[in-house]
């Protein structure tokens, strides 16, 4: 990804959607031959000299200080999201920023997975990139469809995008691309040199209209906490809610967790799903295996 057209992209994206109105500015008659904010009315509200923000739409960010990111994002109205990415992005282009990716380790550990297995709700692991790395058997039935694609690890941009099953899976499936691509946009700002994170973009882009579409918005999301509802093949209709938690040492990689309301039909759904869950781990008897049995006495 090349960072001085992601900060142009961004920061033009981000003031096109805000009117004059919106920013507090005095009405002026006439066509605006821009939509949303002109730079010099971005700059007049951040503080700045219209050359000085003009460069920073550029994407010569390295070097700008936090007052002056802050300021950037008040006029621009960043939410908490918006405004980590844009620090991302600024940190990225600053002179003496790392130019090759530091070699990580997985962090599934045994310990990671003894943890998984311990508890009673599904649960998966699951990276910046959204591969989904470890499970519990829960969370390995919620999303069979994953742990059976051709391609490991499974991954939900993959699947979201590429797979034709999770339009019958999602029952918000316009939601769930939209989030994913806010997911990967994150991502992507945060750690420009991740390889995987460059080909798994460059792929969807090229296979999928849908996701360069929306690529195309620079809108970022970070996944932290919501609801979700699916459509699971097995045992129906789910409303969960999720909830991550980051790992110990890598922070982008989180333990995900899905839950139901006590006493709803997605309650009983969940167990449904956990006696699902056994019948799929328990070995298939064949025609062969009856042969072979029946040659016993």
């Amino acid at each position: 990804m090349e960072l001085q057209q992601e900060i142009r992209g961004f920061l033009m994206s981000r003031r096109a959607r805000i009117t004059p109105e919106q920013a507090g500015l005095p009405y002026v008659g006439g066509n605006r031959r821009v939509k949303g904010l002109r730079r010099e009315e971005v700059a007049m509200l951040a503080g700045l000299s219209v050359e000085y923000y003009t460069r920073m739409e550029r994407g010569q960010l390295g070097g700008a200080s936090e007052s002056v990111l802050d300021a950037i994002a008040r006029a621009l109205q960043l939410d908490d999201d918006e405004r980590a990415h844009l620090y991302d992005l600024a940190r990225n282009v600053a002179p003496g920023s790392p130019r090759k990716r530091p070699k990580r380790t997985s962090p599934i550990t045994a310990s990671v997975q003894q943890v998984l297995d311990s508890m009673s709700v599904p649960a998966v692991v699951q990276n910046g990139r959204l591969d989904l790395m470890a499970a519990n058997d829960l969370g390995r039935a919620l999303y069979a469809d994953l742990f059976t694609m051709s391609r490991q690890p499974p991954n939900l941009a993959r699947y979201v995008f590429l797979d034709p099953r999770a339009e019958a899976f999602y029952a918000d499936i316009d939601e769930a691309k939209d989030q994913v691509v806010a997911i990967l946009r994150v991502t992507a700002g945060r750690d420009p040199l991740d390889k995987q994170v460059t080909e798994l973009i460059g792929e969807l882009s090229t296979r999928s209209t849908a996701f360069s579409t929306r690529w195309a918005k620079h809108n970022v999301r970070r996944h932290s906490r919501g609801r979700k509802v699916v459509h699971h093949p097995a045992v129906g209709r789910l409303e969960l809610v999720y909830d991550d938690f980051a790992l110990p040492g890598d922070p982008h990689v989180s333990i995900t967790t899905y839950t139901a309301d006590p006493g709803t039909p997605s309650a009983d759904g969940l167990t449904l799903l956990g006696t699902w869950a056994d019948t799929q781990k328990q070995p298939q008897t064949t025609d062969d295996d009856v042969r072979r049995i029946g040659r016993h006495p």
